[in-house]
Formats: C-alpha cells, structure tokens, sequence
C-alpha cells in the first residue's frame, strides 16, 4: 500500500515538548519560554506572555522599546526558521514568538490603562486569528521565518489602527 505523500509529511511534524524546547535556545525563544507548548491556544498564552515583557521595557526611555522591539522581530526570523524547520512546519502553533513581539509594538501604542490593554490584546486576538485582507495572503505566499513574523506584524498594524480609531472616537463623540 502506498502511502501519500502528505502521510509522510504529517509524521515528520512534530509535537513539541520541553525536552524539545531545551534541545536549542531558538527553540526556547519560539516557544515563548513554554507557553507555546500549551495543548490549548498556544497562540493566546504566547501574546498574553507579551504582556510582562513589555512593562519590563517600560523602565527604559520610550526611544529603547522601538529599538528592542525592531531587534526583536528581526532576531525572530531565524528563531523562528530553525524551530519551524526542526518541527517540521514553517508557523507551527506552539511558535509564538511572533505573537509575543507583535503584541509588545501594539502595547507600545495602547494607552496604559487596563481597559485598553484589554482592548488591545481582543483586538489583536481577532485580526491574527481572523487574518483579513492581506493577511491571510502573506500567511500563505510567504514562508520560513520572515513569514511567521511578517503575518503578526500586519495583525499589530491592524490592532494599532484599529485602537487609534476607537481613541479618536472616544475624543470626539
């Protein structure tokens, strides 16, 4: 009997563990320091693991958390390369190093408040869930680390836009 083509690519995809996590420190940092090894919305643990980070950034001059931020997302692309490679799935769910820098640039432009922190996280919940027009596209055209980045990135964009607008209506109306 022969067997598919894709039954061979599902049984090199592994599930990640901390034994795996442990074997490589890229696999650390993509795995949000484990909280992308959760069974259930690893993705949602990951951005909720921004938050801490952030308000540790938050003791150092505003002009530093765009720097970090930056360096961050661009430390992300092999992070997240090697590990989706080793996993064998470019944006496996447990990464969620990309969760966590996208939601760290959205804190970054959310008032400091919790109610808009709240906001902030449903907001970029639902656009990197939901992924509208052209996220949905550079999920699926680009891939490899750069891909796993750039698609939370354009949801960030998405959050950030979205919470300026509800600022700008809370101003004015």
């Amino acid at each position: 009997m022969a067997i598919s083509s894709r039954s061979r690519k599902q049984d090199l995809i592994i599930s990640p563990d901390y034994k795996f996590m442990l074997k490589h420190p890229a696999h650390i940092l993509a795995l949000g320091f484990g909280s992308g090894l959760s069974p259930k919305a690893p993705g949602t643990l990951g951005t909720l693991f921004g938050i801490p980070l952030f308000m540790a950034l938050m003791y150092f001059p505003e002009i530093y958390h765009y720097w970090t931020i930056g360096i961050l997302f661009i430390i992300g692309i092999p992070i997240c390369h090697i590990t989706g490679r080793a996993l064998g799935v470019s944006d496996h769910g447990g990464i969620v190093w990309d969760e966590i820098v996208a939601f760290m640039l959205v804190l970054e432009f959310t008032p400091l408040s919790w109610t808009w922190w709240l906001a902030a996280f449903l907001l970029f919940r639902l656009f990197d869930i939901w992924k509208p027009f052209p996220i949905k596209q550079a999920d699926a055209k680009l891939k490899g680390g750069f891909g796993v980045m750039f698609d939370d990135l354009l949801a960030a964009i998405y959050a950030i836009a979205s919470l300026k607008a509800l600022q700008w209506l809370m101003m004015h109306y």
